[in-house]
Order: C-alpha cells, then structure tokens, then sequence
C-alpha cells in the first residue's frame, strides 16, 4: 500500500514555492515511473509540469488533476513548526502546502498506484500535475492540456483534487466555477487649483461616480445552480500628495465574480459603456483593461457527477452539496476538455500560518479515490 499521509509529509519538504519546482515533481515522477506509469515533463515558460499515464492511449480514461506549488510561507518565525518541516505530530502534518494541495496530489497519485497495481482496469489511468496553479496559471494546466491535444491524449473525465469542503469531509464537492475578471481602470483629466475648479477636469470625481454606479445595484440576483454575481472595488488611487490640487489622473481595480449570466466579454463591453457615458459627460478619459482569468462553468449533473457524489456519500456518511462557490481553480481549464468536478480535503487552513491537515483525512480521501476509479471502470 502506498502511503499518502507520508508522501505528503515528503511533498511539503519540497520547498516548491510558485515558481520553483523544489524537486516535488521530480519525486513524483520517480515513484509513478516505478509504478509502471509512462511520465513526461511538458514544462513550459519556465513552468513545470509533469504528465503521467497507466494503460493504452485511446482507452476509458479516468484523470486527476492537481497542483504542487504552493503560495510563500510568510515569516517562518511565526509558524508553530517550520513551514517546509512536513512535522507530523499528534496525527496532524504541518506545513505550507498541507492543505492546498500537496495532500490532495499524494492522495489521487497513493490511489492510482495502488490502484493500477493492484486491480488493473481495462482502461487508462492519467495524472496531470502542474507548478503554476498559485502563480499566472498561463503555462501550466493550460501547457499540459496543449501538449496532450498535439499527442492524442484524451481524459473522458477529471477529478481536481483541490480542498472542496468547508469544515468538515463530505461536506460538498465542487460541479462548476464562477468566473474572474479584474477590471484596471484610468481616469484622465486636467490638472488645476482646487480653488479654481472651472479650469480643471477632476478625474476623481468621474471615476468615483464611476465605481458608485457599478456597485449600486447587483448585477443579477444569481441562477439555479450560482450565486449573484459579486462586484468589489480593490484599490483607489491618484498618487496626489497635495490637498489643493485637482490631480491629472487616478486609477482603480474592481474585480467581479460573475455567474453564467455574464461572459468576461459581455462584463468589459458593458463597463466600457458606462465608461463612455460617463466620459461623454465630464469630459474625463475613463480607459479601461480587462484582465479574464476565467470564465463561468458548470458540469451538469450526470453519470459523472454522481457517480463522485455517490461514492463520497459512501465514505463519509453525507451527501455532499453540489457548489460554484469559492474562488478559481485549474477546473476552469479543464472544463474546455472534458467533464471535471472537485472534491478534496478540508480547506479550513490553506494559505494560513500554521497550515496542517489530520493525518485521517488523507487516509480517507485516497480510500475515496480509489473507490472512484474502481466505480468509474466497473
């Protein structure tokens, strides 16, 4: 039997901080090359990535999909155990990553050996492991997804093994992802004395006018399977350092959680528009730039869907809730190859000071793991 908990313990001591690989990868390929799996690093951009398949291309393909990289640890000093130490102690492992997600990979990677060793399926077994889930996202998931499209490579179904509940396992499993889209805004207008208003253009009071009309009222009231989309304005500034000068320019961000009402497109045009209106009216530039990290998605409930719920419910003793919640994930990725759901461990810690994970969870979701693909190839 393969053991997560430890091989999460010796994934923490990886110190693969966004975007060094500090060797958890390299781990990782040794032990599933050993299992018989046929391993390829499809790093990109300076990215590492790492892609791993048991069984015949072209056959029923199960897939994992996860990420080792983790965020910075902040000041070691203030960690009950050091951050890249894996400590185990009264059935807890410590460390940065111990939640997101080290331990979701050294369960899905523990169940597929096991797995594929001990039961081998009339089928395939894929893993797709990147470096860049916590950084741009631009060269990873998305790189391994481009190299397998050039190889004939093909999941008929993913499982992202990112922490999916709340407070307690079995809790709720993911089904879908709101989209993300920052929104950098410039206003521009004509420097002067505030004592002589009429001779200049305050770009503060068009882009404040701006963001108070965007927030007034909410964009949706939600859908059937999605919250209302979410707008919140981040930063505000002009660099002025002067209380009697109307300042040239100043800048906002506004970022918005948005639901399958919306399309990042549909979101920039109607910003633009109110942009131009206001523009239109006080005579002050509004330029806006739209960055999309990801649009809305869902999986529709289905075989897939509930097949992972049933076999969850199983294991844990409760249905799980099928969500949208949270924030982004390399689901949204995915999603454009084949159905994908997210289940994982709890994610009360991650990216916290002191981030740990019972030693029993692990255990638990590798058992929840290799039933599914036990389900998944009957």
């Amino acid at each position: 039997m393969t053991d997560a908990a430890d091989l999460t313990a010796r994934l923490i001591r990886c110190p693969s901080v966004t975007p060094d690989e500090g060797g958890a990868l390299t781990l990782l390929a040794d032990m599933l090359t050993a299992a018989g799996f046929e391993v390829t690093r499809v790093d990109r951009g300076g990215t590492p990535n790492l892609f791993a398949r048991w069984g015949p291309k072209g056959a029923r393909t199960l897939g994992f999909n996860g990420h080792t990289d983790v965020v910075p640890p902040g000041d070691p000093g203030s960690w009950t155990h050091p951050p890249f130490s894996g400590h185990v102690k009264d059935g807890t492992i410590w460390g940065r990553g111990a939640t997101d997600m080290k331990s979701g990979v050294a369960a899905f990677v523990a169940a597929s050996i096991d797995f594929v060793t001990e039961t081998p399926p009339d089928g395939a077994v894929i893993l797709t492991i990147t470096g860049d889930e916590e950084g741009p996202s631009r060269d990873g998931t998305i790189a391994i997804l481009d190299w397998m499209e050039t190889q004939g490579e093909r999941m008929d179904a993913c499982i992202v093994g990112e922490p999916s509940n709340p407070t307690r396992m079995g809790e709720m499993m993911k089904t879908g992802r709101r989209g993300s889209a920052t929104f950098r805004i410039r206003a521009t207008g004509v420097q002067g004395h505030v004592a002589y208003p009429h001779r200049a253009k305050n770009p503060l009071h068009a882009l404040t006018r701006f963001l108070a009309d965007l927030i007034a009222a909410p964009l949706d009231q939600g859908t059937e399977h999605f919250d209302p989309s979410g707008v919140q304005i981040t930063s505000v500034d002009c660099g002025n350092p002067a209380s009697n000068v109307v300042p040239e320019t100043a800048r906002a961000v506004v970022n918005i959680r948005f639901n399958d009402l919306h399309s990042g497109e549909s979101l920039t045009q109607d910003l633009t528009r109110r942009a131009r209106a206001i523009g239109d009216e006080t005579g002050v530039a509004l330029d806006i730039e739209a960055d999309i990290s990801g649009e809305a998605f869902l999986t529709e409930p289905g075989p897939f869907v509930d097949l992972v719920r049933d076999v969850v419910a199983r294991e844990t003793g409760q249905v799980p809730v099928l969500s949208t919640s949270g924030g982004t994930s390399d689901a949204r990725f995915v999603k454009d190859h084949c159905p994908v759901v997210e289940f994982g461990l709890v994610g009360r810690f991650m990216h916290q000071v002191d981030e740990r994970v019972p030693v029993a969870q692990i255990h638990q979701l590798k058992t929840i793991y290799q039933r599914i693909l036990e389900r998944f190839f009957e």
